[in-house]
């Protein structure tokens, strides 16, 4: 009897602990040019938030990491949403209209705050949710089996959200977990991460406090949900054009930041702009220009450029130019 009880206890400490999934990228973008992360799980326990590096990039008990698109035409043109580790479709929903909460109100969206959804069972408690995904993409079943990587749908506007962008939530034993640090939610920002990505994968998820989504010209003056939905793309500066103006849309500004905006015409400098950030901004809309002068556009070149100081720091930057023949 003795003997098997020693058996058995070989045999079942023999048998090795639940493994943890290995997530690969959720989404058929390249993170820091087609697409950014916008928000992390919040570690922060208390009535703020802060993600796991202890920055700004979070809001109170957000549960997922948003990966948001530069702009609504992406979204159009359509980006895959991906399987991050093999499982099987547990649930879905599909049918919800590609529309910022901002016009239809929370209301609409009651109980069916993440959108077009699925949801991936990966054994042993793991889970995974990609939220707000866009109308009719789903395309997947329930039961079906799925291997890292398979297309589930594309990333939309369905849901609660402002913005085009795929909400990517982690769960164990339905307990929220930061795919950056493999803790709890809440957990703090101070502790030792265990990142849940594939082994080198998590150099596809550095971290980028602030960055640029999108910049271009205008020949009017720039509205952002019209700069978001491409109608100043490919625009050309004329001899009749009423103005030219550079504008920029920048994610993770922080207090303090210096944001410098400049436009040059072929023979120099024609407007300037030079602001302080005086607190926290997820998303900003910015820019410089000038009317037409009365003697008219000179032919040439007229280049712009954008400089995010930090400290004393460019933390980001870009440039831009178009032609008058």
């Amino acid at each position: 009897m003795r003997s098997l009880i020693v058996l058995l206890f070989l045999l079942l400490t023999a048998i090795p602990a639940a493994a943890e999934p290995a997530f690969s990228l959720p989404a058929a973008c390249e993170l820091g040019r087609d697409c950014f992360v916008q928000n992390y799980v919040d570690a922060d326990a208390t009535e703020g938030a802060r993600d796991f590096t202890c920055g700004s990039l979070t809001y109170d008990q957000h549960k997922g990491t948003d990966i948001r698109l530069r702009n609504y035409i992406d979204m159009e043109r359509g980006v895959d949403v991906l399987a991050a580790a093999p499982g099987t479709v547990l649930r879905l929903r599909d049918g919800m209209d590609d529309v910022s909460v901002k016009e239809i109100g929370l209301d609409a969206v009651k109980d069916r705050m993440a959108g077009n959804s699925v949801i991936v069972d990966h054994g042993d408690g793991w889970v995974t949710q990609y939220a707000h995904m866009k109308k009719g993409s789903v395309a997947v079943m329930p039961g079906q089996k799925v291997a890292a990587g398979d297309v589930l749908g594309q990333i939309g506007l369905s849901g609660n959200t402002e913005f085009p962008h795929l909400h990517f939530e982690v769960r164990h034993n339905d307990e929220v977990v930061d795919p950056f640090t493999g803790g709890a939610m809440g957990a703090g920002c101070n502790g030792n991460p265990h990142a849940l990505w594939q082994a080198g994968g998590s150099q596809n998820f550095a971290y980028l406090a602030t960055g640029l989504l999108n910049s271009g010209f205008a020949t009017v003056k720039p509205e952002p949900d019209a700069a978001r939905h491409g109608v100043y793309a490919g625009v050309a500066l004329e001899n009749g054009s009423p103005a030219l103006v550079y504008w920029v849309d920048i994610f993770g500004l922080q207090k303090g930041d210096r944001l410098i905006l400049e436009l040059a015409g072929p023979y120099g400098r024609l407007a300037e702009s030079d602001d302080v950030i005086p607190r926290a901004k997820a998303l900003y809309f910015a820019f410089t220009g000038i009317k037409q002068p009365a003697e008219g556009w000179d032919p040439g070149t007229y280049k712009a450029s954008l400089h995010i100081e930090r400290e004393g720091v460019i933390v980001a930057e870009s440039a831009a130019e178009i032609t008058l023949p």
